[in-house]
């Protein structure tokens, strides 16, 4: 069994930061492209940021500068170094991990969400 466990969330003032975590545990053999997601109430989920196994970046604009996703391949998990954070940034933060199962088998994965507020 393979699940992803997320933590770092929770209440910041405007201008503040949060890192979130995503942990990857069970039979893994290989991650492949891990990524955070977020959905703001009433809204769709929306991509935040992605980085695959080879450490390819891309960025929503709307976190350009702001958001960093980084990785640790020896602990299968993924960071979101989230700075400046803004009121819109108000939302559920889910991972998303492409994971490859040790004795065959690869699927798509998430995590249970983090809550992170913006809000003076």
């Amino acid at each position: 069994q393979v699940q992803l466990v997320e933590s770092g969330g929770g209440l910041v003032q405007p201008g503040g930061s949060l890192r979130l975590s995503c942990a990857g545990s069970g039979r893994i053999s290989h991650i492949y492209t891990m990524a955070w997601y977020r959905q703001a109430p009433g809204k769709q989920r929306e991509v935040v940021a992605t980085i695959t196994s080879g450490e390819t970046i891309i960025y929503a604009d709307s976190v350009k500068g702001r958001f960093t996703i980084s990785r640790d391949n020896a602990k299968n998990t993924a960071y979101l170094q989230m700075n400046s954070l803004k009121p819109e940034d108000t939302a559920v933060y889910y991972c998303n991990a492409d994971i490859g199962r040790i004795g065959g088998g690869r699927l798509v994965y998430w995590g249970q969400g983090t809550q992170v507020t913006v809000s003076s």
